[in-house]
């Protein structure tokens, strides 16, 4: 059974498999990130995911069967609208491919197991707190509740961390964000007399859900990996629109899905480096 979930590894395994595999992952990945799509526009509406059929945001005309082929409809529609010709954003075959792309790599990364399926889920969950994060500037505590709830069948089918590493993880970045959000939210009080945090309280549960996910190692790989990246960014944002208030979880986002494929090789590697036997 063992070698079954670990089939994509596998020298006995043929590539024509595999490709087919990895075609079938993708053609699922952007299925469900045309899901994603509806999710990243309603939830924050408070409309229904299920109730209300696919519709134009400008027109409002129902869109047609044939036109809701992930990625492949944007294309052939040429962008645009089948009923009033407005211009559809690109943004929904992003999201479409880039879940697909997401699970293909996963199961590259972590062949086809418990832990590559739970990181399958985690990487959807991630994208629509991303997205909707960007749009909003606001995290989705019932988004960030599914990623907690992740950790159950995580530690039950899977070796990634202890239950230990994941108590601890669940606290070692999210506790010293609330510790920053609190003094820095008195500190900008003052000064400016607005009440909002340096890392707002979104941001703090999700790295506390995603650390009792990933464990000690992973999580703390995923908080510097996104917040060297949000630097960046938040950078390059103050010198094209000059301002420094941007969103936090889009790029915490992208440093957990890195730390849940690579996290703990990551860490380790790290510290071989400072081991006195990697020194000598």
């Amino acid at each position: 059974m063992t070698d079954f979930f670990n089939m994509l590894h596998n020298e006995y395994t043929s590539p024509v498999f595999i490709l087919m595999f990895y075609t079938i992952a993708f053609l699922f990945g952007i299925c469900i990130g045309s899901f994603l799509n509806v999710v990243i526009i309603r939830l924050p509406r408070h409309e229904s995911l299920i109730k209300r059929s696919s519709h134009c945001m400008t027109c409002g005309a129902k869109i047609r069967p044939c036109d809701l082929v992930p990625v492949f409809s944007w294309i052939f529609l040429r962008g645009k609208c089948h009923s009033c010709g407005s211009k559809i954003s690109p943004r929904y075959p992003i999201v479409e491919s880039l879940n697909g792309l997401m699970y293909v790599l996963t199961f590259f990364v972590l062949d086809f197991n418990a832990e590559s399926i739970i990181t399958c889920v985690l990487v959807s969950l991630l994208i629509v707190v991303g997205f909707m994060d960007w749009d909003t500037m606001e995290i989705d505590m019932i988004i960030v509740g599914l990623i907690f709830l992740l950790a159950v069948p995580s530690a039950i089918f899977t070796d990634k961390a202890s239950l230990l590493q994941r108590i601890i993880g669940a606290f070692i970045i999210s506790l010293p964000f609330y510790i920053i959000g609190e003094v820095s939210r008195i500190f900008i009080r003052k000064k400016t007399g607005e009440d909002f945090r340096a890392i707002e309280l979104g941001d703090t549960v999700l790295m506390f859900a995603a650390g009792a996910l990933l464990g000690t190692k992973a999580i703390i790989v995923s908080a510097l990996l996104g917040i060297i990246i949000a630097a960046v960014a938040g950078v390059i944002n103050k010198y094209v629109t000059g301002n420094s208030k941007f969103a936090f979880g889009p790029f915490l986002s992208i440093g957990i899905a890195i730390g849940a494929l690579w996290g703990n090789g990551i860490a380790d590697w790290y510290l071989r480096l400072l081991s006195p036997a990697a020194q000598q």
